[in-house]
């Protein structure tokens, strides 16, 4: 199954408000608590016009994430990635990654300063995920989506990690990929 290969390696952009897996992904990530948090708001504050007010107050942090989104990164998210025989590296490009630096640290600053170490632990945590790697025998799960050219490795329920390809490397990356887990293409 672990045949040998070559290290084969790409730089993409991917549009994060138009590709699907991304989507999906903040959806999971972001939109489900929001989504828990506007029900229990709803449901907390019955008749009472405050409950409208937050839910307002949530839309407008949701609008506001989305035009930071668009203003910092141009909606779209710089990523390379290299794959060998041992597994798959993720990073974020060098351009993004420098954006990435400030914001993060902004985050932890402003979180130490506002006294919320759960908003400075994000900016952390963000930071450190700058690149992931994973070992081809972590992988747990491989699916194929073809349409947005995007490949998603599992290595457990809360360890996806995304390989978008470019139109010319798709099917190259399908091979590697189902060389390296035995996962083929539906």
């Amino acid at each position: 199954m672990n045949a040998p290969s070559d290290a084969y390696g790409w730089e993409i952009r991917v549009p994060m408000l138009r590709n699907p897996v991304i989507v999906k992904q903040l959806g999971l990530a972001i939109g489900v608590p929001f989504a828990l948090l506007a029900l229990l708001l709803a449901l907390i504050s019955g008749q009472a016009v405050y409950g409208l007010y937050g839910l307002g107050l949530m839309a407008a942090m949701w609008l506001l994430a989305a035009l930071v989104i668009l203003t910092v990164y141009g909606g779209r998210y710089d990523v390379g990635f290299e794959l060998d025989d041992m597994g798959v590296t993720c990073r974020t490009q060098a351009r993004q990654r420098s954006k990435n630096r400030v914001i993060n640290g902004l985050t932890v600053v402003l979180g130490a300063l506002a006294g919320k170490p759960a908003l400075a632990g994000a900016g952390m945590l963000a930071q450190s995920r700058q690149q992931e790697s994973l070992r081809w025998s972590r992988v747990r799960s491989v699916r194929y989506y073809r349409q947005s050219k995007t490949i998603l490795l599992r290595a457990g329920w809360l360890e996806p990690l995304a390989l978008f390809c470019t139109d010319d490397n798709y099917e190259r990356v399908c091979e590697m990929v189902a060389r390296q887990t035995g996962a083929q293409q539906d």
